[in-house]
């Protein structure tokens, strides 16, 4: 294969990188330590020719292949052993049209990077919480974050993407050009191939009132009852995801906190300055928080918050599921487990899929559960190796206690390898249309390495 490789290095504007190169073992680090994979060879690619020339090769020299952008995804999809993995993490440029609002992202972009773009302008795409996430995986897999309620899922305000098919060819996919590509590509993951640029609508939105509030563990029913009454019927500019967790031993928590087991909301309103006190006196009265730390903050620092405390190199166990209604035993079963937290850094997060989202149809896009109120994401999280097993028997547990209260199916983005059988419930109604979908765009499943819809027969 030496002179193969050789030869497509010649026709790259980017680089290869093989195992014995210097740049080998930074190349396959990805954001769960937990995933550690020898691949073939890297093609770093620098434009939508490199991935076409990488897909040609591969095909031609039957090598797997897996995509790698921001490296985020829990499960490690963008690596393969002794396969091919098309890098895309230097393909960073974003192009902004503040007329037209609207945002041109080519796919190695970190959440970060797209707002500090979008911010300078006093526009934001609605994103997910974490700024170390990779925009490529997160809009493929529907896209959820602070913006949700009030500007609906990533996806809803993606307009067109650029493609490269399992062919070589490059197509674009919109609401007029390959609509039924584009519908797939909206929550269907990697499934259809690998998307060279995204053109995002964008929102007028810059600050933001926002930021934690904190309840002792004592307190979670009652908390969690008051933020499902109290969230249903708020305004759309209101978002909170409510939270397990144990509180940083760190500056800026008080030391008197530090290392104790609570509860929290992480809130964000997108409404007038004016009606804070409106808004966030009943939530204040209720049940006096014990730290609160919300107040004016940019997007920008809202979604990178947390980053100090998720950095790369941790090792992750997700699970998830669709939740519907909180009801006493659902509260009680999830406080059983958010009260046995695992370690420092695990967690449960209940993020709101209502607002903006639910007036999209389920036909419109691949993702099918447009009438839940809540994706769960179960996180057991540690910087320890030896305690793999730990995180995982806790994210297992804990999701077996919760199945008798799921509404079936869960986030793809937070779908790890053992959870395949899952592909199917989690799309629904449209995973038949999918499987077409599938067939017509990649028939022989060359993008597999994913949460994966196999091509119709």
């Amino acid at each position: 294969m030496d002179i193969e490789i050789k030869k497509l290095r010649s026709q790259l504007h980017g680089r290869i990188i093989l195992p014995n190169d210097s740049g080998y073992d930074a190349s396959k680090t990805i954001y769960n330590a937990m995933i550690d994979m020898q691949p073939a060879l890297f093609v770093k690619c620098k434009n939508k020719d490199d991935v076409a020339k990488a897909i040609h090769f591969a095909k031609d020299n039957d090598l797997e292949v897996s995509i790698k952008a921001g490296g985020h995804n829990g499960a490690g999809l963008a690596l393969v052993d002794n396969g091919l993995v098309i890098d895309l993490s230097e393909m960073k440029s974003i192009r902004i049209n503040s007329d037209k609002r609207i945002a041109i992202v080519e796919p190695g972009n970190t959440l970060s990077d797209v707002d500090k773009a979008t911010h300078a302008y006093g526009l934001a795409v609605p994103v997910g919480v974490n700024g170390n996430t990779g925009i490529s995986g997160l809009t493929l897999g529907g896209g959820l974050g602070f913006l949700t309620r009030k500007a609906g899922l990533t996806i809803d305000n993606l307009i067109t993407a650029e493609v490269v098919l399992a062919s070589g060819e490059i197509v674009m996919a919109n609401e007029n050009s390959n609509p039924d590509l584009f519908f797939a590509l909206r929550g269907g993951g990697g499934n259809f191939g690998v998307v060279v640029s995204f053109t995002y609508n964008l929102v007028p939105i810059k600050n933001v009132y926002a930021g934690p509030m904190l309840w002792p563990i004592e307190k979670a029913k009652e908390v969690m009852r008051f933020y499902d009454r109290f969230t249903k019927d708020a305004s759309h500019d209101l978002y909170g995801f409510f939270a397990f967790l144990t509180v940083p031993d760190a500056d800026p928590f008080p030391e008197h906190l530090r290392n104790k087991k609570v509860c929290g909301i992480v809130w964000c309103y997108t409404g007038s300055m004016e009606k804070i006190e409106e808004v966030f006196n009943p939530i204040r009265q209720f049940e006096p928080p014990i730290l609160d730390f919300v107040s004016e903050i940019s997007i920008p620092a809202l979604n990178s918050l947390f980053d100090w405390l998720y950095p790369p190199g941790l090792h992750w166990y997700w699970k998830g599921h669709y939740v519907n209604e909180l009801t006493d035993e659902c509260i009680d079963e999830n406080i059983k487990y958010g009260s046995i937290l695992p370690t420092a850094r695990s967690t449960m997060h209940l993020y709101p899929i209502d607002g903006k989202a639910h007036e999209v149809s389920q036909q419109d896009t691949a993702w099918a559960h447009r009438d839940i109120r809540w994706v769960q994401a179960i996180l057991g999280v540690s910087d320890d190796p030896k305690k793999t097993d730990v995180i995982k028997n806790w994210s297992k547990a804990y999701y077996e206690a919760i199945i008798p209260y799921s509404s079936g199916g869960g986030y793809v983005n937070f779908t790890m390898q053992d959870d395949e059988a899952r592909v199917k419930e989690s799309y629904g109604v449209n995973y038949e249309r999918l499987r077409k979908v599938k067939a017509k765009y990649d028939p022989e499943n060359f993008f597999h390495l994913n949460q994966n819809i196999k091509p119709a027969d």
